[in-house]
């Protein structure tokens, strides 16, 4: 029963408070240093900050390692965004976890 508690705790408090939202590449521009990630025609996939974009080519920075990507490569690119439902789920979620749950737990380990 408390391995089933601390998992259940972790997967609220360890949600993600950002989604991905889908761009045409013509519409990007170099500001903020925002986060992407690219899916390629060859089913990869490339995650990173933007460094810099043309009319033709993207550069990402992951790691400390730079990713040149044309744009004939690319067959989706998706902007992380932050997500203020997901945000707010996770937050209610381990409070109810914690107000709701907890307590029945430890009456019924006071009871055995």
């Amino acid at each position: 029963m408390r391995k089933l508690l601390l998992l259940l705790l972790f997967s609220f408090l360890f949600q993600s408070c950002f989604s991905y939202k889908s761009v045409k590449f013509n519409d990007i521009r170099n500001k903020k240093k925002q986060k992407f990630k690219v899916e390629k025609l060859d089913k990869t996939n490339a995650k990173g900050r933007l460094v810099s974009i043309d009319e033709n080519t993207m550069i990402l920075e992951n790691k400390g390692k730079s990713q040149t990507i044309s744009k004939e490569e690319i067959y989706d690119v998706k902007v992380r965004k932050f997500s203020i439902i997901k945000s707010a789920g996770g937050v209610l979620g381990t409070y109810g976890l914690i107000v709701l749950v907890l307590p029945v737990i430890l009456v019924i380990a006071l009871l055995i």
